[in-house]
């Protein structure tokens, strides 16, 4: 008789059928303590919908899918005609086309829009990440458009549209449209006013013909793009439609894909404008002002995306843990393994809390929040974004060599990690944003101490964290030097005060006594024991 020896036990089941919103405990509060209240039913049904559709089996097949199968370039069609044109897997088409319909380019067009926007990026970023980019650079591309008013006129309704309209024809025939961006170039990079695309003055008043190279234009299959070129006025915004009105496709030399780490899913590409038709965006000698709206809003997307990819990575760590056996016991029940679990829930939520703060900042809109948010959107894309990376590496080895294994999809969640650290604008442009935003706008500081202020007295940790950043802050001898300290203590306090105001005690304490209070070790997992680990953790703990 043949012995059995396939036998599966001890095995974890799939986290999948379950609703991403409604698991996750820090999301739905932000959404609720944040929203107007006469909001909350439609919105809560809207992020639950969204949020089965994102822990469905089949969307989870999609991610799989779409990274699985990335983007191919077809320069030429079969008689040697240049095209130009980018092929998805059907796949990624699924999930762009379910991301629009959810409102992930609506957010200007909605009551309490950048919330509830927001909100919906990170429960579908878990899903998969790579096509948040056009989602986020279409998102961003309304603020920019604004300082035109006739061009935003002509443009909003479409970008806003929860219509995706897939295929390449003339903007004025699509029911929505989608926006990439084209700023850096291979001499300059971040310091953008090195750029030498030369943009040259056409008969109709505003348009231009544009020609150069840009290193990294993302998005390429889009229906436009906000790009920089030198006009005889200085660096100028312009917008670059692919199809012209008369149907005819605009010179888009699309040189190669980018051949990146993570972010598989998404096409990144080098472009050539050679006689390239734009429309000027603004006034000529103003394009890094101009395009500096859209580079805002798209930080604020780097921070919700790293918080995303953190929350589905302690999602999959905890529920690892709560059904693996070993050493006797359930890995939850471990204190070692709890500790562990406790402290990369503490990163995800400080992440997510502060990432939806913001948010609501966008949506009231008042000069008080906007100044608030000159200096922590830096700060918080800043330091936000640089924990992910760590985060998913520890996660990951809560799976053991299962979470090296493709299958877990552990891996492609850190391949995806380190992306929106350096996507606009990586560590040391914002640290060094900081430090303009409190030169040039004083009222800048003046907000973000008053929103910490609103802490003071709470938790004693807390209180000497914020004596010791005014120090910091009084103390200009080498500033620029300790940037990165500082947008981290910036970023940090101001953590602790929304996680003093509004998280559970036990999170707060485990968040003041370890990142305020310096008992806290090097890596992940080194709490002090005393603190209560196991209501840390059972909050993080999805709900399937």
């Amino acid at each position: 008789m043949a012995t059995g020896t396939h036998a599966v036990t001890n095995q974890v089941p799939p986290l999948v059928g379950y609703d991403v919103y409604g698991a996750d405990r820090v999301l739905t509060e932000a959404v609720e303590r944040h929203l107007d209240p006469g909001l909350l039913d439609v919105v809560r049904e809207e992020l639950s919908g969204l949020g089965r559709t994102a822990g469905s089996a089949q969307a989870q097949e999609w991610g799989v899918l779409a990274n699985e199968n990335p983007p191919g370039l077809r320069t030429h069609d079969r008689y040697g005609h240049r095209v130009d044109e980018v092929d998805f897997h059907p796949s990624w088409h699924r999930l762009l086309g379910k991301g629009v319909a959810a409102g992930l380019t609506a957010a200007w067009a909605r009551p309490g829009g950048h919330l509830r926007r927001a909100a919906a990026f990170v429960v579908w970023t878990q899903v998969e990440a790579g096509h948040g980019c056009p989602l986020s650079m279409t998102h961003a591309a309304v603020p920019a458009l604004r300082t035109d008013p006739e061009l935003a006129a002509e443009w909003e309704p479409r970008l806003t549209s929860t219509v995706y309209d897939q295929g390449l024809r003339p903007a004025s025939e699509k029911a929505g449209v989608l926006f990439g961006m084209g700023m850096t170039e291979k001499q300059g990079g971040s310091d953008v006013r090195a750029n030498t695309t030369v943009a040259r003055p056409l008969a109709e008043d505003g348009t231009y013909e544009l020609t150069g190279h840009k290193w990294f234009c993302s998005a390429p299959m889009s229906d436009g793009f906000l790009v920089l070129a030198q006009a005889p006025g200085g660096l100028t915004c312009f917008l670059v439609p692919r199809v012209l009105e008369d149907g005819t496709r605009n010179v888009f030399l699309i040189q190669r894909l980018k051949d990146k780490l993570g972010n598989r899913s998404n096409a990144s590409s080098e472009v050539e404008f050679d006689g390239t038709w734009a429309r000027r965006v603004g006034d000529e000698g103003r394009g890094v002002r101009t395009i500096l709206e859209m580079v805002a809003v798209t930080r604020l997307d780097c921070a919700l995306g790293a918080a995303a990819l953190m929350r589905q990575a302690v999602a999959q760590a905890v529920h690892h843990c709560t059904y693996r056996e070993a050493f006797g016991g359930k890995l939850i029940d471990k204190p070692l393994m709890r500790n562990v679990l406790a402290d990369l829930a503490l990163e995800s939520e400080a992440a997510t809390t502060l990432s939806l703060r913001l948010a609501a900042a966008y949506d009231d809109g008042s000069e008080q929040e906007r100044a608030f948010l000159r200096l922590a959107l830096p700060a918080t894309k800043y330091w936000v974004t640089k924990r992910c990376p760590p985060l998913v590496v520890e996660a990951s080895e809560c799976l053991g060599g299962n979470g090296y294994v493709e299958e877990s999809g552990m891996p492609r969640l850190l391949r995806e990690s380190p992306l929106n650290s350096i996507w606009e604008g990586a560590g040391n442009v914002q640290a060094l944003d900081i430090l303009r935003a409190m030169q040039r706008e004083p009222q800048a500081l003046n907000a973000y101490l008053e929103e910490i202020g609103r802490a003071r007295g709470a938790d004693h940790r807390l209180d000497g964290a914020i004596k010791n950043l005014l120090a910091e802050l009084a103390d200009l001898d080498g500033i620029e030097g300790r940037a990165r300290r500082l947008a981290e203590r910036i970023a940090l306090v101001l953590q602790g005060a929304l996680l003093v105001q509004y998280a559970p005690p036990e999170v707060a304490d485990a968040f003041c006594a370890s990142r305020l209070g310096g008992d806290w070790g090097a890596a992940f997992g080194t709490l002090p024991h005393s603190l209560d680990l196991a209501s840390v953790v059972e909050r993080a703990r999805p709900v399937a």
